[in-house]
C-alpha cells in the first residue's frame, strides 16, 4: 500500500545503536516514517546492545512510525531490495541517511596502520562502498518528486589524522561522495551533503569513558547527543535555501548554530573549527564531464 498522506520518508542505514540510533529517533519526534536498518534484530547479538527492532518503536514512541528492516549492507542485493520495499510501500522517499558503516575497535589503537588487522579497512565496503550503493537505489525514488536529501555522517578524521588511513579515508570519502552526487543531482531538485557529527555520547563512546575516564572524561562536556544531528538533518529538510548548501560537508555545531537548535540540556556544543581550529575542504567549483 503506497503512502499517499505525504509523510515524509526516511531511510537511516546503520541504525541499531549509535549516531543512527538518535538520528532516526530524532526524526520520529518530527512524524517521519523511518526505515531502520542494520544487522541487529535480537538482544545479545552485539556487546554494544541494540537492534533494529528497538529503534524501530522508539521512533514510532517519538511520534513517527519506525519499520526495522533487516540489511546486511556489504549485500547489493539486500539495499536493493530495501529500497524496492520502500517504493512498494511508499512510492516516494524524501531523505536518505547513508551512516552504515563497519568500525572495528582495533582502528582506534594507538599503532600504525600496519600492525592493525588488515580488516579495518572494511570501511571502504561497510563504509564507503554502501553508501555509493544506497544512493544509488534511493535516487530513482527521488528524482521523480525533485526534491529530496541525502546526508553521510562523517568527521574531522576527513581533514586531519584520526585513528589512522583506515578511518580517515572513510571520512573523507564520505564528503567527497556528497560533493560529487550533488553536481549529479543538481538539476533534479535533490541535496547532497555531508555533516561532521562532534563527540558523540553512543554506547561506545560511553564505555570508552567508563574504562579510562581519565583519558576520555574531559571530552563529555563537548560532546553531543545523536539526536543533535537528526534534528539537524530535518531542519536541512525544511530550509528553504537547502540547494544553497548541496555539496558541502557542513560541521553540525555550526549548523545548530545556524537553525538555533539546542541540545538536550539546552547545550550548544562547540564548532571543531572553534575547538581545534580544522574546518572541511571544500572543492574546486570545475567541473569535467
Amino acid at each position: 500500500m503506497v503512502d499517499d498522506t505525504g509523510t515524509p520518508v526516511a531511510v537511516v542505514t546503520g541504525a541499531s545503536r549509535g549516531a543512527g540510533l538518535g538520528i532516526a529517533h530524532a526524526l520520529g519526534s518530527h512524524g517521519c516514517t523511518v526505515y531502520v536498518t542494520g544487522r541487529t534484530q535480537s538482544a545479545g547479538e552485539s556487546p554494544l546492545g541494540g537492534t533494529i527492532h528497538e529503534t524501530a518503536e522508539l521512533v514510532t514512541s517519538a511520534g513517527g512510525t519506525g519499520i526495522a528492516v533487516r540489511v546486511d549492507h556489504s549485500d547489493d542485493a539486500q539495499t536493493k531490495a530495501l529500497f524496492e520495499r520502500v517504493g512498494r510501500e511508499q512510492g516516494r522517499l524524501d531523505i536518505l541517511v547513508n551512516n552504515a558503516a563497519i568500525i572495528r575497535d582495533e582502528v582506534m589503537a594507538r599503532r600504525p596502520f600496519w600492525e592493525k588487522p588488515v580488516n579495518v579497512i572494511d570501511t571502504l565496503d561497510v563504509g564507503l562502498r554502501s553508501g555509493y550503493v544506497a544512493t544509488v537505489h534511493a535516487a530513482p525514488l527521488m528524482v521523480p518528486q525533485r526534491r529530496g536529501l541525502v546526508v553521510f555522517t562523517s568527521a574531522p578524521g576527513a581533514a586531519h589524522y584520526v585513528f589512522g588511513p583506515a578511518y580517515g579515508v572513510h571520512k573523507a570519502g564520505m564528503d567527497k561522495m556528497a560533493a560529487d552526487m550533488a553536481v549529479d543531482f543538481r538539476d533534479h531538485g535533490i541535496a547532497a551533503l555531508s555533516i561532521w557529527m562532534g563527540v558523540l555520547l553512543t554506547e561506545r563512546f560511553k564505555n570508552l569513558v567508563a574504562a579510562a575516564p581519565e583519558k576520555f572524561d574531559h571530552l563529555l562536556a563537548n560532546s553531543e547527543t545523536p539526536e543533535l544531528t537528526g534534528h539537524l538533518i530535518w531542519a536541512l529538510f525544511n530550509d528553504p535555501g537547502l540547494m544553497d548548501k548541496s555539496g558541502q560537508t557542513l560541521i553540525g555545531a555550526e549548523l545548530a548554530v545556524e537553525y538555533g537548535i539546542k541540545d538536550d540540556g539546552d547545550r550548544q556544543p562547540p564548532s571543531y573549527r572553534d575547538l581545534h581550529g580544522v574546518h572541511p575542504i571544500r572543492q574546486f567549483t570545475r567541473v569535467l564531464r
